[in-house]
């Protein structure tokens, strides 16, 4: 064989061969970078998951709410003690509504982890805040959330919503529907928040 011909044969080879390696290169970069991208992600995510359990374990150990104790969710608007009214389909209110005008701050009347930033039928727009006792902080018929998330850290008096009516609540004056949960059951908020405005 001819040293050209040899050389012809080699040239493709060559070719193929750099391409297989640019290819694969090509590919090692994309997967750093995916990489790059995700894992910063998944360890900021899965460290506020670890703190936030870390908290909530925390205020199971502090005191549950006691009469006259928690701020209101709308410190300028008038309380009244709705809890235990008709409802719909045989229920009965398990909270207290308190009417502002629409896009009104909704305020954590607790310390606590923020449990849930979503949509449910009943109440539309809602957040739950795990507070002191391990006692569920409902609200509900948002027009909108404030910048929270799920696994946030929020402090009494933090702007978590605006006020709507949102859920079942379309057609009514906008409201925030504030509830409490004790092991699961319904109780009372009036009692709890104090009358001082």
């Amino acid at each position: 064989m001819l040293p050209t011909e040899r050389n012809r044969q080699q040239q493709p080879a060559f070719f193929s061969r750099l391409i297989s390696v640019l290819l694969k290169s090509i590919f090692l970069l994309a997967l750093l970078f995916v990489l790059d991208k995700l894992l910063p992600s998944i360890s900021q995510q899965t460290q506020s998951f670890v703190v936030s359990k870390w908290q909530q374990i925390n205020l199971l150990q502090q005191e549950l709410p006691t009469e006259n104790s928690l701020p209101s969710p709308l410190p300028e608007q008038h309380l009244t003690d709705t809890w235990g009214g008709a409802r719909s389909e045989g229920r009965s209110h398990e909270g207290i509504d308190i009417f502002a005008p629409r896009g009104t701050p909704i305020k954590a009347t607790t310390a606590g982890v923020i449990s849930k930033v979503g949509q449910n039928n009943l109440g539309g727009r809602v957040v739950v805040i795990v507070g002191p006792g391990g006692a569920g902080h409902y609200y509900a018929h948002m027009e909108d959330y404030a910048d929270i998330s799920t696994n946030d850290w929020v402090n009494a008096g933090d702007v978590i919503g605006y006020v709507g009516n949102s859920g079942n609540a379309k057609g009514t004056p906008p409201h925030v529907h504030y509830g409490i949960y004790i092991n699961g059951r319904a109780v009372n908020p009036y009692p709890l928040l104090s009358k001082n405005n």
